[in-house]
């Protein structure tokens, strides 16, 4: 199964020169913790970054600086990890373990943001996955039983 399959499409996104007030408003707006910073590249958005509610509680508030003064450029993280839309669930829990980040953007081909998957997003697909699963055994049983009954 590839990323794209599942992952969430409807990004809530920002750009680097919005304020942080805005993104934070945005953030209670979508009920979102997070928002893929993005430039406009040809009419692509490409992500170039993720800034979340805790990074403004940690980089500002708990500092006491002046929330106004910052824009979401000053404060979202140095380097964004991104996966291809290609790429398999399993690779991406990989590089996200791998990179320790809960939340990654999903480019397509040419970096343009096609969605996002969190490791809660992953979790849900999983216990999904482990629920049919573990549904095979009583169903094993019954198909068993009813052989048996036919035999005898």
């Amino acid at each position: 199964m590839s990323i794209s399959d599942f992952c969430n499409r409807e990004v809530v996104f920002a750009t680097r020169d919005m304020s942080l007030p805005e993104a934070a408003q945005l953030m209670r707006e979508y009920h979102v913790g997070d928002l893929v910073v993005v430039d406009d590249v040809d009419g692509k958005r490409v992500p170039v970054g993720i800034v979340t509610d805790r990074d403004i509680v940690i980089e500002i508030i708990a500092q006491s600086l002046d929330i106004a003064e910052f824009s979401v450029g000053d404060i979202m993280g140095a380097q964004l990890i991104s996966v291809q839309e290609k790429d398999g669930v399993f690779e991406t829990i990989r590089l996200m373990r791998t990179k320790g980040i809960r939340r990654i953007p999903v480019v397509n081909q040419e970096g343009g943001l096609v969605g996002i998957v969190s490791a809660d997003d992953i979790l849900d697909l999983l216990a999904e996955e482990m629920t049919e699963l573990a549904r095979v055994v009583p169903r094993e049983q019954e198909r068993e039983a009813k052989t048996r009954a036919y035999l005898t």
